[in-house]
């Protein structure tokens, strides 16, 4: 089997491929690592026919729906599944045929409803249901105790003890294990009886994904998160400098408005000299009355210039082309201890 392991943070996802055909899969890929995934699949020759979810992921951003889509293959994920996107639908049992490889499917509910681990010939991917010294939480939406006990104690540490381990997650730095290892030494395998096993995992104290309810929105629906749509406003829009800005402010150059996109309060606090007032809420609505000329050169700012690059993205798609934002925002001017003013 060709086999790569990419590790983002506590993130684990797996690139698969059979020698013969050279065909190959991807497990769990992260948004971020995309190109990373791409690169070693030409490093192998492979050719991806196979994008696969273990479960919906509620603590980081998924790349699946977009690698599919890019190498026109199928999005493989468990029928109950909450995506509206996926290519193609498994249930328990069920096996994906990746050359002359065969992934096994069994739905391993639990840690979420549409948990599935795969089982190849030597190993399994354990997506959330089985970690390395531990188990996926069951206090996210759809994750249930009982059921996790089930898939844990009657399906996946049934499996041949030798097979290996590849969890999607791993915050220690351990690349594999083994079934037998995890019942030997995994702290949550050791409460045996149903009953002690649900309180156990009722009883965890644990934080809350960073990025929870983003994350399950996105993952879900296949749209964008904040990060992404400001990724993609700043590949397409210029900035302009602290310092250029406060020249400009500073000659009171009149071929230029600065569009102070904050609500009013923050406005009203203080802003840049000559600022004129538009929230990024009404901008749509309130554009062509308040800045009536196409062509004029507008620097959108904002607190921390993450707004403002949103508006300055949405002006140039409206026609406004040379629209920039600053960047720093008004956080930063204030640092450099340049002029500003209060009120309307």
């Amino acid at each position: 089997m060709i086999f790569e392991q990419v590790a983002v943070g506590g993130c684990r996802s797996y690139l698969l491929g059979c020698p013969q055909t050279l065909i190959g899969a991807l497990i769990d890929p992260e948004d971020s690592q995309l190109d990373r995934y791409r690169a070693l699949a030409v490093k192998h020759g492979l050719r991806i026919g196979y994008v696969i979810e273990t479960h919906t992921h509620a603590d980081h951003f998924s790349g699946a729906k977009k690698l599919a889509a890019a190498l026109d293959a199928p999005l493989v994920m468990h029928r109950h599944a909450p995506a509206q996107f996926v290519g193609m639908r498994v249930d328990d049992g069920d096996s994906i045929k990746i050359g002359d490889m065969l992934l096994k499917v069994l739905h391993t509910p639990g840690h979420t409803r549409d948990s599935i681990c795969l089982v190849a010939a030597d190993r399994v991917f354990t997506g959330d249901t089985l970690l390395i010294g531990g188990t996926g939480r069951t206090d996210l939406p759809s994750g249930d105790p009982d059921q996790l006990y089930d898939s844990l104690f009657g399906k996946l540490l049934t499996l041949d003890h030798a097979l290996s381990i590849l969890p999607a997650h791993e915050y220690k730095g351990r690349e594999s294990s083994t079934i037998a290892a995890e019942i030997a030494d995994n702290p949550r395998l050791q409460k045996k009886s149903r009953t002690d096993f649900v309180a156990m995992m009722r009883s965890l104290d644990l934080a809350m994904p960073t990025h929870l309810t983003e994350a399950l929105r996105v993952n879900i629906s296949g749209g964008e998160s904040v990060a992404q749509m400001l990724a993609a406003a700043s590949a397409s829009v210029p900035f302009i400098s602290l310092d250029d800005l406060n020249g400009l402010v500073a000659a009171r150059r009149n071929d230029t408005v600065i569009l102070d996109v904050r609500e009013l309060d923050a406005f009203k606090a203080d802003h840049i000299p000559g600022a004129l007032h538009l929230p990024r809420g009404q901008l749509e609505l309130r554009v062509n009355e308040a800045l009536p000329d196409p062509t004029v050169r507008i620097i959108t700012c904002c607190e921390f210039g993450k707004i403002s690059t949103l508006a300055a993205d949405t002006l140039r798609r409206m026609g406004f082309q040379r629209a920039v934002a600053l960047d720093g925002g008004l956080k930063a001017w204030r640092e450099r201890g340049f002029a500003l003013e209060t009120g309307t």
